[in-house]
């Protein structure tokens, strides 16, 4: 089996270009993204829950103005327009309020989206949504019936994230994707769910496997063995190949020989970079994946805006996690570590991307 850490000439060349690009956006950090974990509410409770488990169930959602607060404090700053904010939980649509939200960034024109389960996404609340300057929505959908609702842990949710998709491919004037949640239970199926997508109008369609973080490292049944892992990216490689779906990985790390072929772009996590998180308790961290030991500062006694200039320097400069393994690779160049969300609480490695490709 092909080295999956042995690059083409070709490749080496393109990932050195994009180096010198990577290291120019540390290098500015424009703001392009901004998360907000609105609440950790939630109508499901899916065993791959990726929360850093480190709050009490019971806090309280963020009050809208306090998020407001801090968008004013990086809107003199950034071009509104280039400054996608994305609403994110838990689960955001549980709270009645995001429209009102939403209109208001949409009257300082910052654009705005949210990442939802479908559960509570029909007609009427899409509509409401859109009215309020909604400019783009990920729904996450996760196999068929048997094997989203196992993840999901709620015997409607393939009903009703069925039912969101198809709203969506009948509104041609939003930005929709997908995301599955590739694990050993759907990963058999995932050719015939690829055509099952296709036959219902999907043109988008992310793909991310499960990192040991929050519920999911407990849950070995949410882990792809070796085999599978790999597979995973080659059934990617071929789905883009044919052409009649978007597919891609997520943006879960480094992947070697299968850069340039699985996505759209080269690895980069641009997390404290170009993107940024509000989360719940009024925490600044990168995104809402990375754990607590990485944040940088609170809205409650912090300026966004600061924090962004002068904090994450941990995030732009990966020094730092060269050791272990990582001292002595020869990718370290191309890949400085890996995503952020990757670290442990005491800022380990958790795993390779290329090495476990390469364990088979």
């Amino acid at each position: 089996m092909e080295d999956a850490g042995k690059l083409t000439f070709k490749q080496r060349v393109a990932l050195g270009l994009h180096r010198q690009i990577r290291h120019n956006l540390d290098a500015m950090h424009e703001l392009r993204n901004l998360f907000w974990e609105c609440t950790l509410r939630c109508n499901m409770s899916c065993r791959h829950c990726g929360s850093d488990c480190k709050q009490a169930p019971a806090v309280k959602d963020m009050p809208a103005r306090d998020f407001l607060k801090a968008i004013g404090d990086i809107e003199p700053h950034v071009d509104p327009h280039k400054t996608f904010i994305t609403f994110t939980g838990g689960e955001a649509l549980v709270r009645d309020d995001i429209e009102d939200v939403g209109l208001e960034l949409y009257r300082r024109e910052f654009p705005w989206g949210i990442v939802t389960n479908g559960l509570l996404l029909d007609e009427r609340r899409l509509e409401s949504l859109m009215r309020s300057g909604m400019h783009s929505i990920t729904v996450s959908f996760d196999g068929f019936e048997a094997d989203h609702n196992w993840i999901r842990r709620n015997e409607r949710s393939f009903e009703r994230a069925d039912h969101a998709v198809k709203m969506l491919v009948a509104t041609p004037e939003l930005a929709w994707d997908i995301v599955t949640c590739v694990n050993p239970r759907n990963y058999a199926r995932l050719e015939e769910f690829k055509e099952y997508l296709i036959s219902i109008g999907v043109r988008d369609w992310r793909l991310f496997s499960i990192f040991p973080m929050g519920r999911a490292s407990e849950n070995k049944e949410l882990q792809l063995s070796d085999e599978q892992f790999r597979g995973l990216f080659d059934f990617i490689k071929q789905t883009r190949a044919e052409g009649r779906i978007h597919a891609s990985y997520g943006c879960e790390g480094f992947l070697g020989s299968y850069e340039g072929q699985v996505r759209d772009y080269y690895f980069h996590c641009r997390a404290g970079v170009q993107v940024a998180s509000v989360l719940v308790d009024g925490s600044i961290s990168g995104c809402t994946s990375i754990r607590s030991n990485f944040h940088q500062g609170n809205i409650y006694k912090d300026n966004l805006w600061d924090v962004w200039q002068n904090g994450f320097q941990v995030y732009r400069d990966r020094s730092w996690a060269k050791k272990g393994d990582c001292a002595g690779c020869d990718l370290w160049r191309f890949c400085e570590g890996g995503g952020m969300h990757l670290y442990d609480d005491n800022g380990d490695l958790l795993f390779c991307h290329v090495k476990r490709m390469n364990s088979i």
